[in-house]
């Protein structure tokens, strides 16, 4: 004979079920019966990738609704529930040039749903540039203080970048030092060295644009196209400047563009294809020139061009998602914010074979040769290499790289400089230049 034989009640009810992520081994799922004051031990266990969080509903007389392993006291019908929830990994990591301060480097577990708080802080001598990797969830990857929300497991990366820079024209190479003064190869630094309260510079065909802080541009070299015409652009944030060279017969004249702090974009010089149509250009964040085509890159991430358009290097209306992009001699180049690349235009030297690089902080492009910065700061490069442009394998700590026609610059975290390809009129001798 069963039962427990008090005058009131002899046996209880105890139903038991578990949330999505887990079960309830002991002892079970489902309905039991019990005698009055039965002490039953409870086990929950969780499914890889998650965790228990607490026992619910009837759980007045349970030892502890925050155990896995705990009991209850069976001392009326009751209905219990254990509760599960999935978990998710943080990666968190930081190109040279400063750290994540909140919540720090490294990896970390939070149940999905949570939003996590991120502080990215540069160093002296850097800002922050982005965030890059799985940034979907991400407030805005432009901001060095945002949150994400953690519905997967995610790996990102704080972007940073130098105030000091170097730059690769057809024919020279141009470097910005953190001071605001700028070096050239050859005889272009007679032309620059006198710069000064330089922000950025732009190294074209046969000509070199310089920001100056007030938002003012200075332009040197050649200007039968006009493309040094720029003493009167202000609230520019923003330059590039290409073609015309003598030395390689670029097709098109040379021209410049400079983006405004509205986001809308200004152009001189050259105009034969169209390049400098770019009057009604709105919400632009990045310009790039190529050889006769010129691209945006619009606030929501997606991408806008013009000019020739003779190898498809225009096609770039679907692409999403972008963060940077770059220009070469007939192709375009776009670098997504998960770190991948996506490129059209001409690939007769496979310079557009970056469908499988991962990893990428920045991208540039020369006249048929491509370079992809890694977060590890190593340098990959595909494209035309018949003069070594292309020779950057052994690099590291680079934290900006540089495409000219046929050669290639990186800039080093100590602010030194190292060049690969074709040394004409010493383009590549940067040995003893030091930008920070």
């Amino acid at each position: 004979m069963s039962g427990c034989f008090t005058p009131f009640h002899t046996e209880y009810e105890l139903t038991i079920s578990s949330t999505e992520g887990g079960s309830v081994t002991n002892p079970g799922e489902g309905i039991f019966t019990y005698c009055c004051s039965k002490v039953v031990n409870l086990t929950a266990e969780a499914e890889a990738g998650c965790r228990f969080i607490n026992w619910t509903g009837d759980v007045g007389t349970i030892s502890n609704v925050e155990a896995a392993a705990t009991n209850i006291t069976v001392n009326g019908d009751y209905s219990i529930t254990a509760n599960f929830v999935a978990v998710y990994n943080l990666t968190i990591s930081s190109t040279i040039g400063g750290n994540v301060t909140t919540p720090g480097e490294g990896t970390f577990t939070y149940d999905a749903a949570t939003v996590v708080n991120l502080v990215a802080t540069p160093d002296a001598g850097y800002q922050f540039g982005n965030w890059i990797g799985d940034v979907d969830t991400i407030v805005n990857i432009y901001d060095a203080t945002t949150t994400i929300a953690m519905n997967g497991d995610y790996h990102i990366t704080a972007y940073f970048e130098a105030d000091f820079m170097v730059t690769a024209g057809a024919a020279h190479t141009v470097g910005l030092k953190s001071d605001g003064t700028v070096v050239a190869t050859d005889f272009w630094q007679s032309y620059v060295g006198n710069w000064t309260n330089i922000v950025q510079v732009a190294a074209g065909g046969d000509n070199t644009a310089g920001l100056e802080s007030d938002g003012t541009v200075v332009a040197v070299g050649f200007n039968s196209s006009g493309q040094c015409n720029v003493n009167n652009w202000t609230d520019i944030i923003q330059v590039d400047t290409n073609g015309e060279s003598v030395e390689y017969g670029f097709p098109f004249g040379g021209y410049t563009v400079g983006l405004k702090s509205d986001g809308t974009v200004v152009a001189a010089g050259d105009n034969t294809v169209g390049q400098c149509n770019i009057g009604s250009w709105t919400n632009i964040v990045q310009i790039v020139t190529g050889v006769g085509h010129t691209v945006g890159l619009k606030s929501d991430g997606t991408v806008v061009a013009v000019g020739d358009n003779s190898g498809g290097q225009c096609n770039v209306g679907n692409w999403t998602n972008i963060i940077q992009v770059c220009a070469g001699g007939f192709y375009t180049v776009g670098l997504k914010a998960d770190g991948t690349v996506v490129a059209v235009g001409m690939n007769d030297y496979g310079q557009c074979d970056v469908s499988g690089w991962t990893d990428i902080v920045q991208v540039a492009a020369g006249c048929i040769h491509t370079l992809g910065l890694k977060s590890d700061s190593t340098v990959v490069a595909v494209g035309d290499n018949t003069i070594g442009q292309c020779d950057v394998s052994g690099w590291t700590d680079i934290i900006q790289v540089a495409a000219g026609c046929i050669h290639t610059a990186g800039l080093k975290s100590d602010g030194t400089v190292v060049a690969v390809g074709d040394d004409a009129n010493g383009r590549c001798e940067v040995e003893g230049w030091d930008l920070n």
